[in-house]
Protein backbone atom coordinates (compact mmCIF):
# COMPACT_ATOMS: atom_id res chain seq x y z
CA UNK A 1 0.00 0.00 0.00
CA UNK A 2 1.29 3.63 -0.66
CA UNK A 3 0.34 7.30 0.32
CA UNK A 4 -2.23 7.08 -2.32
CA UNK A 5 -4.40 4.90 -0.86
CA UNK A 6 -3.33 4.68 2.81
CA UNK A 7 -5.46 3.86 5.63
CA UNK A 8 -6.10 3.87 9.44
CA UNK A 9 -6.46 1.77 12.06
CA UNK A 10 -7.61 1.25 15.75
CA UNK A 11 -5.64 -0.85 17.48
CA UNK A 12 -8.03 -3.97 17.72
CA UNK A 13 -10.19 -2.97 14.82
CA UNK A 14 -10.22 -4.55 11.50
CA UNK A 15 -12.79 -2.40 8.67
CA UNK A 16 -16.28 -4.08 8.65
CA UNK A 17 -16.64 -7.00 6.64
CA UNK A 18 -12.69 -7.62 5.61
CA UNK A 19 -11.29 -10.19 7.23
CA UNK A 20 -8.08 -9.86 9.53
CA UNK A 21 -4.48 -9.29 7.69
CA UNK A 22 -2.53 -12.20 8.69
CA UNK A 23 0.32 -12.38 10.74
CA UNK A 24 3.60 -12.58 9.13
CA UNK A 25 5.08 -15.13 11.45
CA UNK A 26 2.38 -17.70 13.26
CA UNK A 27 1.89 -16.52 16.43
CA UNK A 28 3.68 -13.41 15.98
CA UNK A 29 2.55 -9.98 16.72
CA UNK A 30 0.52 -7.55 14.77
CA UNK A 31 1.36 -4.00 13.62
CA UNK A 32 -1.83 -1.55 13.60
CA UNK A 33 -0.96 1.04 11.20
CA UNK A 34 -2.02 4.58 10.89
CA UNK A 35 -0.14 7.48 8.23
CA UNK A 36 -0.19 10.53 6.97
CA UNK A 37 1.77 12.89 4.36
CA UNK A 38 1.04 16.90 4.14
CA UNK A 39 2.56 19.46 1.48
CA UNK A 40 3.65 21.79 4.66
CA UNK A 41 2.82 25.63 4.65
CA UNK A 42 6.12 26.37 1.94
CA UNK A 43 6.63 24.00 -0.28
CA UNK A 44 4.51 23.95 -3.67
CA UNK A 45 4.51 19.55 -3.95
CA UNK A 46 5.74 16.50 -1.76
CA UNK A 47 8.94 14.89 -2.06
CA UNK A 48 8.08 13.03 0.44
CA UNK A 49 6.48 9.52 0.40
CA UNK A 50 5.42 6.62 2.00
CA UNK A 51 4.42 2.76 1.81
CA UNK A 52 3.51 -0.15 3.84
CA UNK A 53 2.44 -4.07 3.10
CA UNK A 54 0.79 -5.07 6.61
CA UNK A 55 0.91 -8.36 5.34
CA UNK A 56 4.35 -8.66 4.53
CA UNK A 57 5.23 -6.64 7.46
CA UNK A 58 7.58 -3.44 5.54
CA UNK A 59 6.70 0.12 5.98
CA UNK A 60 8.69 2.95 4.24
CA UNK A 61 8.90 6.55 4.52
CA UNK A 62 11.23 8.93 2.30
CA UNK A 63 12.32 11.99 1.96
CA UNK A 64 13.43 12.80 -1.73
CA UNK A 65 16.04 15.92 -2.85
CA UNK A 66 16.41 17.24 -6.36
CA UNK A 67 15.30 20.53 -8.15
CA UNK A 68 12.48 20.28 -9.77
CA UNK A 69 10.28 16.79 -9.52
CA UNK A 70 13.21 15.06 -8.91
CA UNK A 71 12.59 14.71 -5.17
CA UNK A 72 9.18 13.31 -5.77
CA UNK A 73 11.08 10.58 -8.27
CA UNK A 74 13.50 10.02 -6.32
CA UNK A 75 10.99 9.07 -2.81
CA UNK A 76 8.38 7.46 -5.16
CA UNK A 77 10.51 4.81 -6.79
CA UNK A 78 12.85 4.18 -3.82
CA UNK A 79 9.47 3.14 -1.71
CA UNK A 80 8.46 0.82 -4.96
CA UNK A 81 11.97 -0.63 -5.26
CA UNK A 82 11.89 -1.06 -1.68
CA UNK A 83 8.58 -3.23 -1.35
CA UNK A 84 9.14 -4.89 -4.43
CA UNK A 85 12.44 -6.38 -3.43
CA UNK A 86 11.18 -6.89 -0.29
CA UNK A 87 8.20 -8.62 -1.54
CA UNK A 88 9.97 -10.58 -4.45
CA UNK A 89 12.55 -12.31 -1.39
CA UNK A 90 9.47 -13.51 0.95
CA UNK A 91 9.81 -16.81 -0.25
CA UNK A 92 13.87 -17.11 -0.28
CA UNK A 93 14.30 -17.94 3.43
CA UNK A 94 16.77 -15.27 4.17
CA UNK A 95 16.73 -13.29 7.26
CA UNK A 96 14.56 -10.37 7.67
CA UNK A 97 18.06 -8.16 7.80
CA UNK A 98 19.51 -9.55 5.31
CA UNK A 99 16.04 -9.05 2.76
CA UNK A 100 16.03 -5.18 3.94
CA UNK A 101 19.51 -4.62 2.89
CA UNK A 102 19.28 -5.96 -0.59
CA UNK A 103 15.73 -3.98 -0.51
CA UNK A 104 17.73 -0.65 0.39
CA UNK A 105 20.45 -1.78 -1.98
CA UNK A 106 17.72 -2.07 -4.53
CA UNK A 107 15.77 1.40 -4.10
CA UNK A 108 19.54 2.78 -4.54
CA UNK A 109 20.44 1.03 -7.49
CA UNK A 110 16.90 2.25 -9.03
CA UNK A 111 17.58 5.93 -8.05
CA UNK A 112 21.04 5.89 -8.78
CA UNK A 113 20.28 4.52 -12.58
CA UNK A 114 17.52 6.97 -12.94
CA UNK A 115 18.88 10.06 -11.43
CA UNK A 116 21.60 9.59 -14.59
CA UNK A 117 18.70 10.90 -16.80
CA UNK A 118 19.69 15.10 -17.04
CA UNK A 119 16.17 15.84 -15.74
CA UNK A 120 16.65 14.38 -12.49
CA UNK A 121 20.48 13.96 -12.37
CA UNK A 122 21.74 14.22 -8.39
CA UNK A 123 18.49 13.08 -7.11
CA UNK A 124 18.37 11.14 -3.89
CA UNK A 125 16.47 10.36 -0.91
CA UNK A 126 16.32 9.39 2.37
CA UNK A 127 14.70 6.22 3.52
CA UNK A 128 13.49 4.68 6.79
CA UNK A 129 12.04 1.22 6.78
CA UNK A 130 10.71 -1.12 9.25
CA UNK A 131 10.14 -5.06 8.65
CA UNK A 132 8.79 -7.19 11.05
CA UNK A 133 10.44 -10.22 12.24
CA UNK A 134 7.98 -12.42 14.81
CA UNK A 135 8.23 -9.88 17.84
CA UNK A 136 10.69 -8.17 16.74
CA UNK A 137 11.31 -4.88 14.51
CA UNK A 138 14.28 -4.83 11.98
CA UNK A 139 14.96 -0.83 11.02
CA UNK A 140 17.10 -0.10 8.86
CA UNK A 141 17.78 3.77 7.72
CA UNK A 142 19.92 6.38 5.64
CA UNK A 143 19.76 9.91 5.78
CA UNK A 144 17.60 12.03 8.65
CA UNK A 145 14.53 10.06 8.04
CA UNK A 146 14.04 8.83 11.92
CA UNK A 147 12.58 6.02 14.04
CA UNK A 148 11.44 6.40 17.28
CA UNK A 149 10.42 3.83 19.89
CA UNK A 150 7.52 4.61 22.09
CA UNK A 151 6.64 2.68 25.12
CA UNK A 152 6.07 3.24 28.84
CA UNK A 153 5.18 6.93 27.60
CA UNK A 154 8.51 7.59 27.01
CA UNK A 155 9.34 8.71 23.54
CA UNK A 156 13.43 7.15 22.12
CA UNK A 157 15.15 8.16 18.86
CA UNK A 158 15.98 4.52 17.35
CA UNK A 159 17.87 5.59 14.29
CA UNK A 160 20.73 7.67 14.31
CA UNK A 161 20.71 11.09 11.48
CA UNK A 162 23.24 11.19 9.23
CA UNK A 163 23.19 14.17 8.48
CA UNK A 164 25.54 17.74 8.63
CA UNK A 165 24.25 18.73 12.09
CA UNK A 166 24.59 15.29 13.47
CA UNK A 167 28.34 15.38 12.95
CA UNK A 168 28.51 18.76 14.43
CA UNK A 169 26.90 17.11 17.84
CA UNK A 170 29.13 14.24 17.42
CA UNK A 171 32.13 15.68 17.15
CA UNK A 172 31.26 18.35 20.19
CA UNK A 173 30.62 21.35 18.11
CA UNK A 174 27.05 21.44 19.28
CA UNK A 175 24.83 19.93 21.84
CA UNK A 176 21.93 18.29 21.68
CA UNK A 177 20.10 21.05 23.90
CA UNK A 178 21.24 24.01 21.58
CA UNK A 179 21.44 22.70 18.17
CA UNK A 180 17.64 23.57 17.51
CA UNK A 181 19.20 27.08 17.86
CA UNK A 182 22.42 27.07 16.13
CA UNK A 183 22.59 29.46 13.09
CA UNK A 184 24.22 26.58 10.59
CA UNK A 185 23.98 29.21 7.45
CA UNK A 186 21.51 27.11 5.55
CA UNK A 187 23.34 23.90 6.41
CA UNK A 188 20.63 21.87 8.71
CA UNK A 189 18.85 20.07 6.39
CA UNK A 190 22.15 18.90 4.43
CA UNK A 191 22.24 15.15 5.13
CA UNK A 192 25.66 13.09 4.83
CA UNK A 193 24.12 9.71 3.46
CA UNK A 194 21.32 8.96 0.88
CA UNK A 195 19.79 6.54 -1.62
CA UNK A 196 20.49 7.41 -4.69
CA UNK A 197 23.67 9.70 -4.82
CA UNK A 198 25.61 7.35 -5.50
CA UNK A 199 26.60 3.28 -6.58
CA UNK A 200 27.09 2.39 -3.12
CA UNK A 201 25.27 2.99 -0.12
CA UNK A 202 25.54 2.17 3.48
CA UNK A 203 22.28 1.99 5.47
CA UNK A 204 22.62 1.98 9.86
CA UNK A 205 20.54 -1.25 11.07
CA UNK A 206 18.81 -1.56 14.30
CA UNK A 207 16.13 -4.09 15.99
CA UNK A 208 13.58 -3.69 18.37
CA UNK A 209 11.79 -5.85 20.89
CA UNK A 210 8.12 -5.40 20.70
CA UNK A 211 5.69 -6.51 23.01
CA UNK A 212 1.39 -5.31 23.05
CA UNK A 213 1.53 -1.44 23.53
CA UNK A 214 4.93 -1.16 21.80
CA UNK A 215 4.68 2.26 19.43
CA UNK A 216 7.03 2.87 16.58
CA UNK A 217 7.27 6.38 14.45
CA UNK A 218 8.76 6.60 11.20
CA UNK A 219 9.24 10.44 10.55
CA UNK A 220 10.82 12.51 8.19
CA UNK A 221 12.78 15.88 9.25
CA UNK A 222 9.43 17.89 8.10
CA UNK A 223 7.93 16.53 11.81
CA UNK A 224 11.14 15.77 13.49
CA UNK A 225 13.01 19.83 13.30
CA UNK A 226 9.97 20.50 14.99
CA UNK A 227 9.10 18.62 17.83
CA UNK A 228 11.33 16.88 20.57
CA UNK A 229 10.91 13.40 22.08
CA UNK A 230 9.12 14.42 24.66
CA UNK A 231 6.72 16.51 23.19
CA UNK A 232 5.76 13.52 20.64
CA UNK A 233 5.34 11.15 23.84
CA UNK A 234 3.19 13.76 25.11
CA UNK A 235 0.91 14.38 22.03
CA UNK A 236 1.24 10.57 21.23
CA UNK A 237 -0.58 10.22 24.47
CA UNK A 238 -3.18 12.08 24.59
CA UNK A 239 -4.34 11.18 20.61
CA UNK A 240 -6.69 8.39 19.95
CA UNK A 241 -4.58 5.61 17.24
CA UNK A 242 -6.55 7.59 14.06
CA UNK A 243 -5.58 11.17 15.05
CA UNK A 244 -2.35 10.47 16.07
CA UNK A 245 -0.09 11.44 13.15
CA UNK A 246 -2.56 14.07 11.96
CA UNK A 247 -2.26 15.85 15.63
CA UNK A 248 1.56 15.40 15.36
CA UNK A 249 1.35 17.08 11.21
CA UNK A 250 -0.83 19.91 12.90
CA UNK A 251 2.41 20.93 15.76
CA UNK A 252 4.32 20.75 13.06
CA UNK A 253 2.67 23.27 10.53
CA UNK A 254 1.56 25.73 13.51
CA UNK A 255 4.99 26.14 14.19
CA UNK A 256 6.43 26.70 10.56
CA UNK A 257 5.91 23.63 8.63
CA UNK A 258 8.69 24.53 5.92
CA UNK A 259 8.78 21.47 4.71
CA UNK A 260 6.77 18.50 3.94
CA UNK A 261 5.92 16.48 6.82
CA UNK A 262 5.17 12.62 6.99
CA UNK A 263 4.77 9.75 9.93
CA UNK A 264 3.79 6.34 9.75
CA UNK A 265 3.00 5.31 13.42
CA UNK A 266 3.24 1.41 14.51
CA UNK A 267 1.41 -0.06 17.83
CA UNK A 268 1.73 -3.30 18.75
CA UNK A 269 -0.73 -6.08 19.68
CA UNK A 270 -1.39 -9.50 20.07
CA UNK A 271 -2.14 -11.61 16.70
Amino acid sequence: MTEESAHELWPTDEPEGQPAAPAVTPGALRLAVSALSDIGLVRTNNEDFFGYDETLGIYVVCDGMGGMASGEVASSRAVAAIMQSYAASASAGAPVSTRLLYAINAANADVWENGQVAAHRGMGTTAVAAAIDGDKLILGNVGDSRAYILQDGQCVQLTVDHSYINELIRNGTLTIENAREADLKGMESVITRAVGVSVDVQPDFFSVDLKPGTGVLLATDGLTRYLSQEEIAAILAASPFQAACGNLIDVAKQRGGQDNITCILLLAHAA
